[in-house]
């Protein structure tokens, strides 16, 4: 018998090693999983802001789910516990692990020390949302955000996160940009740890 003896056989699927396997998801299932997505919550809701939060909601669930499976992978079970420590968890690895890559950039706000912005050229989540006109300012990147404050949340550093269109010259289409506003008390336990 071929491979005999060369892998260890299972009775049971719990008992199966957590293996990393093919971490890709094709981009057309996806694409029109998010698309039924936002179509389904368009016509529960009234108003554009609903839809965001709704979206939003949406994404805080996959947040704290890729926090808690990220820690086990990558970090045995250990998170952050300071702020720029999870800022950068957020902008590479779990960027990375969701798009495919790290975030365009990080930065601090300059006229607030509590806000921070992770910038990206084209989310993958606007990429393919056309927006018609009566709905304004509708931003599917409410969605990233809700994932960004589920990963937030989850590690334990509460914060409002709002994505925002900012316009770039020379191009057709504005970058988003994520908009973290951390609470006070991260701010105090942070000048606590020095």
């Amino acid at each position: 018998m071929i491979g005999v003896g060369k892998m260890k056989q299972y009775t049971n699927v719990l008992d199966k090693p957590l293996t990393k396997g093919k971490q890709e998801v094709s981009l057309s299932a996806f694409a029109f999983l998010f698309s039924e997505l936002v179509q389904y919550n368009q016509t529960q809701v009234d108003n554009i802001g609903e839809l965001e939060r709704r979206l939003e909601d949406a994404g805080y669930a996959v947040g704290a789910r890729v926090l808690e499976l990220l820690c086990h992978r990558d970090k045995g079970n250990r998170r952050e516990t300071r702020l720029l420590g999870i800022l950068s968890f957020v902008h590479s690895t779990v960027w990375k692990v969701l798009f495919g890559k790290v975030a365009d950039s990080l930065e601090k706000g300059t006229e607030h020390e509590d806000e921070y912005m992770i910038s990206e050229k084209e989310l993958l989540v606007n990429r393919f949302i056309s927006i018609p006109k009566d709905m304004g300012t509708f931003n599917c990147g409410a969605f990233v955000a809700g994932i960004v404050r589920g990963v937030l949340d989850g590690a334990g550093f509460p914060a409002v996160v709002t994505a925002h269109f900012v316009p770039v010259d020379g191009q057709q289409r504005p970058r988003t940009t994520i908009l973290i506003k951390f609470a006070e008390e991260v701010l105090h336990r942070e000048a606590r740890l020095g």
